[in-house]
């Protein structure tokens, strides 16, 4: 895919009624995933016959949503998610945002949709974090960054649609997983699949959430914290969780991953915590790593450590794995050494607390 560039003016209409600063700091003080917003949004809309136009940053509010409108019966809709975070000289900075740009217009291409010229993704980014600069929370916390698209053209033909909306919203969160960095238990489905070769599998898609779910419900029911996928053909292969990639530390001091074959979703984490590995002289491998194989090897200790990792939750250690014959614990069933040094490398970065020698952390200039 070619990176688009353009330039779109946004125009800006603040919010009448802004959530007053006491408020927003006592709803700090308790901050879950998801689900306080911030003040405004930005917005983008497209047609076939206009382009890019109408962009405005504007109050945070529902959209008027056609009962006919394509993305209620043809699931075309891709998002995003990213973070902006206030470093210890309270800057604000965002990580690594042109990979997020760039994997959006991947998303777009594969559902039929515009892609949305880089620089405009940018744009609005920019100028959403800096009217909601306030909503940045100090400490642990960051503002959770959700772009996305959807087809908002009124019909009910089998078709791309001509005309869609991009949006930008904003969430600041605390930890994703309770609890905060301890060992998340998994549950391997081996009745559900997230992806097959030809599908949504690399795309961040709403549909690949939702045909997730039920086999994360499953996950719950057996008392775990996030589901495994294996491979759709053999039902053999470890693929990735229901929202984040996985690792795993063998006792020689390498990682295995698996390899993106057009199934995974490419994780800007994952890419980001391979590179940091690379640069310890640790040996990272890209390669089909089947279940059979994680089993065996957690038994006889040639496995050490296991990781997920994802923007919401950045790196998270993986305990205990369930499934249908039982269960197992990788090493002693706590985080591991690794994970802990790889996590503490990233967020160092993320924060301007370590050195950024891959110019990853895209500082906000006015803020």
């Amino acid at each position: 895919m070619q990176a688009a560039t353009a330039q779109v003016k946004f125009e800006h209409r603040p919010n009448a009624n802004p959530m007053p600063q006491a408020e927003r700091e006592k709803a700090f003080e308790n901050l879950g995933f998801g689900t306080l917003f911030s003040d405004h949004m930005a917005v983008v809309r497209w047609s076939a016959d206009k382009g890019w136009h109408s962009a405005e940053i504007t109050a945070r509010a529902p959209f008027p949503v056609d009962p006919a409108s394509a993305v209620l019966h043809y699931a075309q809709e891709i998002f995003e998610g990213m973070k902006a975070y206030r470093t210890a000289d309270d800057k604000v900075v965002l990580f690594r945002p042109e990979q997020n740009a760039r994997r959006f217009g991947a998303s777009a291409e594969r559902m039929a949709m515009p892609v949305l010229p880089e620089d405009i993704f940018m744009q609005a980014v920019e100028e959403l974090v800096r009217i909601d600069s306030a909503w940045i929370p100090k400490g642990e916390g960051s503002l959770y960054l959700r772009p996305f698209m959807f087809a908002a053209e009124t019909f009910l033909g089998v078709r791309p649609a001509r005309e869609y909306v991009f949006c930008v919203i904003a969430s600041p969160v605390g930890p994703y997983f309770k609890g905060g960095a301890k060992a998340v238990t998994l549950w391997v489905t081996e009745t559900y699949t997230r992806a097959a070769q030809g599908g949504t599998g690399a795309a961040k898609c709403g549909g690949n959430y939702a045909a997730s779910l039920i086999a994360q419900a499953e996950a719950v029911g057996h008392g775990c914290d996030q589901v495994v996928f294996l491979d759709a053909a053999e039902h053999r292969w470890v693929e990735e969780l229901g929202g984040m990639n996985v690792f795993f530390v063998m006792n020689d001091g390498s990682l295995v991953t698996p390899p993106l074959t057009g199934t995974i979703l490419p994780g800007i984490t994952r890419d980001s915590l391979i590179t940091l590995a690379r640069d310890n002289g640790i040996t990272v491998n890209e390669r089909p790593y089947s279940f059979d194989e994680w089993k065996a090897d957690a038994a006889s200790g040639k496995l050490r450590e296991a990781f997920a990792c994802g923007t919401a939750a950045v790196v998270a250690g993986i305990g205990t794995v369930r499934h249908a014959g039982g269960e197992f614990k990788i090493g002693n069933g706590e985080t591991g050494f690794l994970t802990e040094k790889l996590r503490n490398d990233l967020v160092g970065i993320q924060r301007g607390k370590a050195s950024d020698k891959h110019a990853w952390v895209h500082p906000l200039a006015g803020v």
